[in-house]
């Protein structure tokens, strides 16, 4: 397992704000190499002067995790400057809310294109040159760490392309888990699925790229960005505590990483539920008043 972080070197995906910022300032303080990478410059620049004031050697790249070309690119530079990483968090995201057969083909594009196709390719481009340095070393140690949620463990109504996202990247990770202790005993996964934690997904849209622009909100769309900027924003567990709970995570080897644990009542029953061969449970049991307004919202006419 990975406790050893001075001089070591970390890639950190969404390095701008919300969980990124926050692992990234953790290993400022841990001495580590960092490579910051961004969608958004004005944030990435904030984090690179911090990391820079920091005295840690820094690498940072404005980068679109969806783009292949560009990500193939980041790695490179990754590996000629500082080799293989140490620690991989892939962690960009974005958001997007709204009854799933009202999402467009823009929609699916652009979350899925982030949330998943950012893992993948943070996986597929910087497990092989860990692997390689693990080869070469065996007391080289590393650890990738994927961003999902607690919507990649339960199927909450209203924002169901976050979810397929999510819960590919849950599955994604226990594969990949899996898939290394088939190989190595050298690099470990975690998997990262907080609940609502106060940072700027609510507020994705400002980075969604013009070819995959939004189309005109539709009523459920407008409720749900709405439900889910008040429950983002009235969090009280902060980002900077998932990062702490992030390198914990690492430290222990622990695969599951959670900012409330005390959201897996529900995950329990939605496993219950698919054990028992019983209809999905009612995501509103504990708050039905919620579920009370989205569904008179939504019925209405007006």
């Amino acid at each position: 397992m990975l406790t050893d972080f001075a001089g070591r070197t970390a890639v950190i995906t969404g390095a701008g704000s919300g969980f990124g910022l926050e692992v990234a300032r953790i290993a400022m303080q841990r001495g580590m190499n960092l490579v910051l990478v961004d969608v958004q410059a004005d944030a990435l620049e904030r984090t690179r002067a911090e990391a820079e004031a920091a005295g840690v050697a820094v690498l940072a790249r404005r980068v679109d995790v969806a783009d292949v070309a560009q990500m193939e690119a980041l790695a490179e530079a990754v590996q000629v400057r500082f080799g293989a990483p140490h620690f991989v968090f892939n962690n960009a995201g974005v958001a997007a809310g709204g009854l799933v057969w009202e999402n467009t083909v823009a929609d699916w594009q652009w979350v899925l294109g982030v949330n998943l196709w950012g893992v993948i390719h943070g996986v597929r481009l910087f497990v092989p040159r860990m692997l390689a340095a693990a080869q070469a070393d065996p007391a080289w140690r590393g650890h990738v760490v994927n961003t999902a949620s607690m919507a990649g463990l339960l199927t909450p109504p209203n924002m169901g392309v976050y979810n397929v996202s999510k819960h590919a990247v849950v599955a994604l990770t226990e594969t990949l888990y899996q898939d290394l202790r088939l190989v190595t005993d050298q690099i470990g996964a975690s998997v990262l699925c907080p609940y609502f934690v106060p940072t700027g997904i609510a507020r994705s849209e400002r980075n969604r790229p013009a070819a995959l622009a939004a189309g005109a909100a539709t009523r459920s769309q407008l409720i749900g960005q709405a439900m889910s900027e008040k429950a983002v924003s009235s969090g009280k567990v902060t980002a900077a505590e998932v990062a702490q709970k992030v390198f914990e995570a690492v430290e222990q080897d622990r695969f599951y990483v959670y900012s409330h644990p005390h959201a897996l009542a529900a995950v329990a029953q939605r496993l219950q539920a698919i054990v028992e061969g019983r209809n999905p449970p009612d995501p509103f049991a504990e708050r039905p008043e919620v579920g009370a307004q989205l569904r008179a919202a939504l019925r209405s006419g007006g």
